[in-house]
């Protein structure tokens, strides 16, 4: 094993100091898929106290008991006191038991170059199976996050499930309600983050963990949709995420964009329509995400995208300019980008050959294009400010101001060659002469 040099001084450190020291966890797992290992962690026969003292030099905190983070060039390394029945353990082989799953339950003792796996780990590996260690309801209990986990290990490997171990997920589901909403948030960005994330929402879908802590998404599994799709609500949201790249905001974006849509569907002459879905989607997105505690910014990125994700559909070749730059203005020029990602997703998981695509492949040329010019957009975007407001209008700091500004930037929306200091200072001189100027 290639070890980084900061791992072996912790490691020569707490052997100085008479201690047993291992890695474990994803590093020895990843070591023997002969992946690219990312996190390093170590477990110990030190106390808490005695690491804190051995490493009273560098950088730490402790966030759980048992286990101190070190710091290092800005990366951080759990050291963790051996694990046990009652808390602390006498012996690698007891911590092992005690861990998830058995391809998470090997550890490599870096002086005799050797990887320790008393629960079959590596089997599991060449198998492509997750299974719990030893009796996977006690596993569980230790933790219930651990539920999520092994359909996150899954989907992020591609492997399977045991029988077992998937059985037991099955019927603990509901132990999941016991877990922090901020931990099932990182378990569930993992799990979008992975190449193929519909797998791992499936594979929640059929232990019953999606009802737990998702149970809107479950609303549209078997809904039917229009002739514009091929698929029912739910499949078509995995469609979208598994088609879009792996970025947090888009794949939340994607899982979150038609939530609302079972809630507001009607048949109209034997068609099914979806007023307003957009908009309800967003909101409905918005209480899943603070239910989740995702933070305020993550929370409105997404809203905004889900809000404004039908603005598209509508386009047409006859679209003027303005037109377009008024669509960038709603969505705002800093996320254009990401809605026209989205838009390409949502229309491939229509699953359908349609002139849609090439619509949307139309409309990104001229988003574009008018991005190489100067886009105005926000009052920022003008070539005057508030200060010549109030100067040539004779107007004091306020609303007021504003107003004028928003109107100026609907001119120039239409007429970009408007925005020069000498034109807009004409403009606010022919609203000056204007008897409705503030009225």
């Amino acid at each position: 094993m290639d070890i980084p040099e900061f791992i072996e001084t912790m490691i020569e450190r707490l052997h100085a100091s008479g201690h047993k020291a291992y890695i474990v966890g994803g590093a020895v797992r990843d070591y023997c898929l002969q992946r690219r290992v990312t996190d390093w962690d170590l477990a110990t026969s030190a106390t808490p106290e005695e690491m804190e003292s051995a490493f009273r030099d560098i950088r730490s905190f402790s966030l759980k008991h048992g286990t101190l983070t070190l710091v290092h060039l800005g990366r951080c390394y759990e050291l963790t006191t051996f694990r046990g029945s009652k808390g602390f353990g006498a012996s690698i082989e007891e911590d092992l038991r005690h861990r998830d799953f058995t391809i998470n339950a090997m550890a490599y003792d870096k002086d005799r170059r050797k990887v320790l796996d008393p629960y079959g780990g590596r089997d599991d590996l060449l198998g492509r199976l997750v299974r719990a260690v030893g009796d996977p309801v006690e596993r569980f209990r230790e933790d219930p996050l651990r539920l999520l986990r092994g359909v996150r290990l899954a989907t992020e490997l591609e492997f399977r499930v045991e029988s077992k171990t998937l059985e037991t997920i099955s019927m603990m589901a509901g132990q999941l309600d016991a877990v922090a909403p901020e931990r099932i948030r990182e378990e569930l960005l993992k799990i979008l983050l992975c190449k193929r994330p519909s797998v791992g929402f499936n594979l929640m879908l059929r232990a019953g963990l999606l009802r737990q802590f998702l149970p809107e998404l479950l609303e549209g599994n078997r809904k039917k949709q229009n002739s514009l799709h091929k698929y029912t609500i739910y499949k078509h949201i995995m469609e979208t995420i598994d088609n879009i790249e792996p970025d947090p905001v888009l794949r939340l974006t994607a899982l979150l964009h038609d939530i609302a849509k079972p809630r507001v569907r009607k048949k109209i002459d034997g068609e099914f329509r979806f007023f307003g879905h957009g908009e309800e989607s967003a909101r409905l997105g918005k209480e899943i995400m603070e239910r989740l505690k995702f933070s305020h910014e993550m929370i409105g990125k997404v809203t905004n995208l889900i809000a404004h994700h039908m603005s598209m559909v509508g386009y047409n070749a006859a679209w003027s300019d303005g037109a377009v730059r008024r669509l960038i203005k709603r969505v705002g020029k800093e996320n254009i980008e990401h809605l026209l990602a989205f838009r390409k997703a949502d229309i491939l998981a229509h699953g359908l050959n349609d002139e849609k695509m090439d619509r949307f492949l139309d409309l990104r040329e001229r988003i574009g294009g008018l991005f190489d010019r100067d886009l105005v957009v926000k009052t920022r975007d003008l070539a005057i400010d508030g200060y010549n407001v109030m100067k040539i209008l004779g107007l004091s700091e306020g609303r007021e101001v504003g107003r004028v500004l928003d109107q100026l930037v609907d001119m120039v929306t239409d007429h970009p060659e408007l925005n020069t200091k000498e034109e807009l200072i004409g403009l606010l001189r022919e609203m000056r002469n204007r008897t409705d100027v503030g009225g």
